[in-house]
């Protein structure tokens, strides 16, 4: 065993196979894969094998579709056969619900690249005799799904990065990681010990006890997942012989099932509702290539209607039944990244669809590692995503429900119950009390809309507008021609203080820092100039030893995504501390015409608009309690937030409610929040600001000051400037039916597909469907009548592209 390296990749499952050669690829040779047993011992060895590019989020699909067309290069540079099979999948659909979804699914696979094609139930018998037709109302064909040995495609991805340089040490069990002064690792094995400038974790199965060997649980749990292969089946030799090549793979959700062609019969495995974690508390380490044992009772439900929907199945005789643990996170994606508060340690982990994500996720983590930056959006996977409240049992509940709804539709406005409430304020019973609907935001149980008295607080879910509609129509209303009132506790809260907290700001952001006592808006920006944040700072008063003191907010979604990156650019000489507020510093938000008086209402303090101007910021008392107040509302109104310790929340709201009683205050939640903002063209994170998308292109350019420091991303944010860059965000009104957009619906131009929706909803006040995506540049500026389309559910909806906002263009209202 060597003595040191760059890198230590733990773990010899596909994953870890995948992460050591695509490191090689990207040039560092010298890497090592220590491995406790032997390749694919765990779960890679048990694996069905199938692939598929379908994903809910598309960025994760672009990476599945690189992982499938890996396979052919694999096999070239190693001579190792993967055993490809490419037959096709179809996905079957029992519902008309169902079939919209797909319809989405087929409508994303357009701007993604994908070959995808929808069909009629009929015409999926005549691809898949094997089905029922009357227990279908339609399918989608995916040409690029297929299987493969998952124990070849391991070996060829091992061999490959031997061929590149690489090494790789078996029967060697990590024991022990100690963090070096340098920022790299003591990795203590079994076989000796060797230091690594990084580590990367890819346990599989063991990957919480690696994690807890450098203190962290890890938010991954190992589920029971059984699959059975049939003796040879006369419609499977009927059908090979006639058509020539195999079936293609099938997806009945309805019954929770998956089948492929294995031989001359079949494979099927079930996603069963009665599911079974294993080891929830620990892995035993010397777990190898045994199977569990199986049970089929628990799956018989799915079986049953499986042989209905496909009569042959229930005939065919069961060759061995396998029954193997892998594993999942809370929301069924990967776990990749960086740690943070970890100096170069990595997770690549939770990887359940290992032959389809794989290769992705070897390429991003590598190129992440090399070059700083994963090259994709990879924020679906990101291992920040998750907080300190995704602990091991929560981790436990939330993989059991995701698991058993693997082929459950997620329907946009459903809000899934495991776990929760896992966070609440100290607002929670008394917003219930009220009629709030509760959602779930980072961990954090969040108002979305108020029902009145007699209207039951539970959302119908759907595809389509729902029983919420009027509802979310009477708070944006109500805000915009009175007052309302909401709770902003899921916002991401910060606090930068010390001699060199501007410098180290003006450093990683793109505008200019306040002056005491004002606001800025701000983006922050990789160094390739692409969007990684997006903030309100306040320059506060300074502390009591004269520090300068910053205050900012920003996505609760990313709080673990930027303290990453805050951390990483901290200078060493200790002149700038961070501290994250969490759910130490929680918020209101009043907005609309009467918020001003409401606000007097509640203080002996000046807040007229000479005194208390737009985009100020001052400590203040409010109902007899200390509070910080911006005078800035996402709701793009009149308006204030108003920021206090837990500990004064309730008293501040019910204070605001009883001093806003006879101004007609309002409640309003999260859904008429986002609406509001749509009317003013306002974008938000994860959606128009992600880090495939620049600045200008984002049209941000009034935020971006080029003539200041020399900040991370400038000169990539210069050339962009300079070139106009390829893309650009609009806002377009939409002839919809009675279904909005929710986001990666595709941008048809003149028959062609030239771009995708980022998000959308109904704005209630201007009464328009709106939608805000990505269109190409060149064609940004035509803003003539229906000169796009929008493809809802399936259906080409007319669209024209609004060059300004559709309430209040002039902003007048805010600065009033």
């Amino acid at each position: 065993m060597k003595s040191h390296t760059q890198v230590a990749v733990i773990g010899g499952g596909v994953v870890g196979c995948s992460v050591l050669y695509h490191l090689t690829k990207a040039g560092w040779k010298d890497v090592v894969l220590i491995e406790r047993d032997q390749l694919t011992s765990g779960s890679t060895w048990h694996a069905a094998g199938g692939f598929h590019t379908l994903n809910g989020d598309p960025n994760v699909a672009k990476l599945q579709g690189y992982t499938i067309g890996l396979y052919d290069e694999l096999e070239k540079i190693s001579g190792q056969s993967c055993g490809l099979h490419r037959s096709g999948g179809l996905m079957l659909a029992d519902t008309h619900e169902r079939m919209e979804w797909l319809k989405m699914a087929h409508a994303r696979a357009r701007y993604l690249g994908l070959e995808t094609e929808l069909l009629t139930a009929k015409e999926a018998q005549d691809l898949f005799p094997l089905m029922e037709a009357k227990h279908f109302v339609g399918a989608m064909l995916d040409k690029a799904d297929g299987n493969l040995d998952p124990s070849g495609t391991t070996h060829a991805y091992a061999k490959s990065a031997r061929i590149n340089g690489a090494e790789i040490y078996l029967k060697t069990r990590v024991t022990e990681l100690k963090a070096r002064k340098d920022g790299g690792w003591d990795v203590i094995t079994n076989q000796g010990n060797i230091r690594a400038e990084h580590v990367v974790n890819c346990g599989g199965l063991w990957a919480r006890e690696v994690g807890r060997m450098v203190g962290i649980e890890l938010p991954v749990l190992a589920m029971e997942h059984m699959y059975l292969v049939t003796d040879e089946m006369p419609e499977v030799v009927a059908f090979n012989k006639a058509r020539g090549h195999e079936l293609p793979h099938a997806i009945d959700f309805k019954a929770e099932i998956y089948m492929r062609q294995e031989r001359s019969g079949m494979v099927l495995g079930t996603y069963e509702k009665d599911c079974r974690p294993w080891q929830p508390r620990q892995t035993p380490w010397d777990f190898g290539t045994e199977l569990l044992e199986p049970d089929l009772d628990r799956i018989a439900p799915s079986l049953e209607l499986g042989h209905k929907h496909f009569p042959a199945m229930a005939k065919a005789g069961i060759k061995r039944i396998i029954n193997g643990p892998f594993t999942f996170s809370p929301d069924g994606n990967p776990l990749v990244g960086p740690v943070q508060g970890l100096k170069n340690f990595w997770c690549a982990c939770a990887v359940m669809a290992g032959f389809s994500q794989g290769g992705g996720v070897g390429l991003a983590l590598s190129q992440w590692m090399v070059n700083g930056d994963p090259g994709f959006d990879v924020w679906a996977m990101d291992i920040a995503r998750f907080g300190e409240w995704a602990t091991r049992s929560y981790t436990n509940e939330k993989v059991r429900e995701n698991y058993s709804r693997r082929f459950s539709i997620r329907f946009p406005n459903e809000e899934l119950p495991a776990a929760r409430p896992q966070q609440t304020t100290s607002l929670y019973d008394v917003m219930i009390a009220q009629g709030a609907v509760m959602g779930d935001s980072w961990g954090l149980e969040t108002p979305l809309w108020f029902a009145p008295k007699g209207v039951e607080p539970k959302d119908i879910v759907s595809f389509h507008r729902s029983n919420d509609f009027k509802h979310v129509k009477a708070e944006c209303l109500g805000v915009r021609n009175g007052v309302g009132v909401t709770e902003i506790a899921n916002f991401a809260k910060y606090e930068f203080k010390g001699p060199g907290a501007e410098a180290f700001l003006s450093r990683l952001m793109t505008n200019k820092m306040p002056r005491t006592g004002r606001l800025i808006l701000t983006p922050m920006l990789n160094p390739e100039g692409k969007l990684i944040g997006d903030f309100t700072i306040a320059k506060a008063q300074p502390d009591k030893n004269g520090d300068e003191r910053f205050l900012m907010w920003g996505s609760s979604q990313a709080q673990k995504y930027h303290m990453r990156w805050f951390e990483k650019h901290l200078p060493a000489d200790g002149s700038v501390a961070v501290h994250r507020f969490d759910m130490g510093l929680v918020g209101l938000s009043i907005a609309g015409p009467k918020s001003r008086e409401l606000l007097q209402r509640l203080t002996d303090e000046d807040v007229s608009n000479t005194a208390f101007k737009f985009m100020d910021h001052r400590a203040m008392d409010i109902a007899n309690l200390p509070a910080m107040i911006n005078r800035v509302t996402y709701t793009g109104d009149l308006g204030y937030e108003i920021w206090v310790a837990p500990e004064y929340q309730r008293r501040l709201f019910l204070a605001i409610q009883e001093a806003g009683r006879d101004l007609g205050l309002i409640n309003f939640g999260m859904r008429a929040l986002l609406s509001l903002r749509l009317e003013k063209n306002f974008p938000t994170w994860y959606r128009e600001l992600r880090p495939i998308y620049g600045p200008f292109e984002a049209g941000l350019d009034r935020f971006i000051d080029l003539t200041k420091n020399d900040f991370i991303g400038r000169e990539a944010a210069m050339k962009e400037k300079e070139s106009g860059g390829k893309l650009r965000r609009v806002t377009m009104v939409v002839d919809a039916a009675d279904a909005d957009v929710l986001g990666d619906e595709p941008i048809w131009h003149k028959g062609q597909v030239v771009g995708w929706v980022t998000s959308g909803g109904y704005g209630h006040y201007v009464d328009k469907s709106l939608a805000q995506g990505y269109v190409p540049r060149v064609l940004a500026g035509d803003t003539g009548a229906h000169a796009f389309e929008i493809e809802i559910l399936g259906d080409r909806r007319k669209a024209t592209i609004v060059a300004e906002p559709l309430f209040d263009p002039e902003a007048k209202r805010m600065r009033a």
